[in-house]
């Protein structure tokens, strides 16, 4: 498929999510190569957007300089859009990150995402050591989001260079409703985490449709939501491959993260956990917004999500322990692409 044209599942963009994962026994390095190349076949296929999280103190997440890899992948692709999903804003003085993606535009023009978040992207003590100052929190997000604003539309007494004048699109993240509230305010696009907070996608899209104002930069709403695919060739490899997601939310239940742990059987799965913890981990791994399947099931659950949500893009995260197995999962979603 030509970069020229984005492609579509029923007429709705497609993108992707890198969480960067660090798969057992991986290195950081193997890591980025395995991202940029995931990158350049997504730019091949024709998906829209490519994105990275900001996360601290993960051993499974390599893209905590979200950046700098942004930068990376920009340099290693031609046309897809890049960015940040995102840039938790309370952990940074809004003045580098207006410096930091103002380079960014400069070095890849009209290709550069900024998508903020307001939680802090780790846990206590990792927010603590980031913090410049306990004395600014999540809370305080709004104010730091308009001087954000104002140092890249040159309304600041102290000037971002590079930064200043750069028309780099602001998107709000969210997983419940404070962000798409704020988005609908401001006029701004807004992007749902449903692949780690399936219940509160539609409360959240509700909130942000119905309190949208249109401002210069946007007339309309415009909803990203994020899930999870996981797809393969039968129904039964990708609930095989699945596990390694369903591992990596039960260490995070648990508050033991690890690095990506290769798939298991259902058997050795079920002796790991208890029910409780099972119960809580598919509570995570919920129906509405994860989609484990075949191309025929991964076809069927995603209209059934758009019918549900209304999204007008969607941003698929593929947890896979195998690199070839997760590129051919974004593979078979691409085959589902309108042509």
């Amino acid at each position: 498929m030509s970069t020229d044209k984005v492609g579509r599942f029923r007429g709705v963009p497609l993108s992707i999510l890198d969480l960067a994962p660090l798969t057992e026994g991986s290195t950081a390095s193997e890591t980025f190569k395995n991202s940029t190349d995931l990158a350049q076949h997504a730019e091949n296929w024709g998906y829209h957007r490519y994105w990275l999280a900001e996360h601290h103190n993960m051993p499974g997440i390599a893209s905590s300089a979200t950046s700098v890899v942004i930068g990376h992948i920009a340099g290693a692709t031609k046309k897809i859009r890049v960015g940040a999903g995102g840039i938790m804003l309370p952990n940074h003085a809004a003045l580098v990150i207006a410096e930091q993606f103002g380079t960014l535009e400069a070095m890849y023009p009209g290709r550069i995402d900024l998508g903020l978040g307001r939680a802090p992207g780790t846990d206590s003590p990792a927010s603590h050591a980031l913090r410049r100052t306990l004395n600014m929190g999540p809370d305080d997000f709004p104010l730091q989001v308009e001087e954000l604003e104002d140092y890249f539309a040159g309304n600041s007494r102290v000037r971002a260079i590079p930064g200043e004048g750069s028309d780099i699109p602001l998107w709000f993240l969210g997983s419940s409703g404070f962000s798409a509230k704020l988005a609908a305010l401001k006029g701004r696009p807004f992007a749902f985490a449903s692949h780690f907070s399936p219940r509160y996608t539609i409360p959240a899209l509700n909130v942000y449709r119905d309190n949208f104002k249109p401002s210069e930069k946007m007339d309309k709403p415009h909803a990203l939501v994020c899930l999870n695919v996981i797809a393969a060739d039968t129904d039964e490899e990708a609930q095989f491959i699945s596990t390694s997601l369903k591992l990596q939310f039960w260490g995070l239940r648990r508050g033991k993260p690890s690095q990506l742990k290769p798939p298991i059987s259902q058997e050795e799965l079920e002796n790991l956990w208890s029910p409780y913890e099972r119960q809580v981990v598919e509570a995570s791994v919920d129906p509405f917004s994860t989609i484990i399947g075949s191309p025929e099931t991964v076809k069927r659950e995603l209209k059934r999500f758009l019918d549900e949500t209304h999204a007008d893009e969607l941003m698929i995260n593929s947890v896979i322990y195998d690199h070839k197995a997760r590129l051919r999962s974004y593979e078979i979603v691409q085959e589902l692409m309108d042509k």
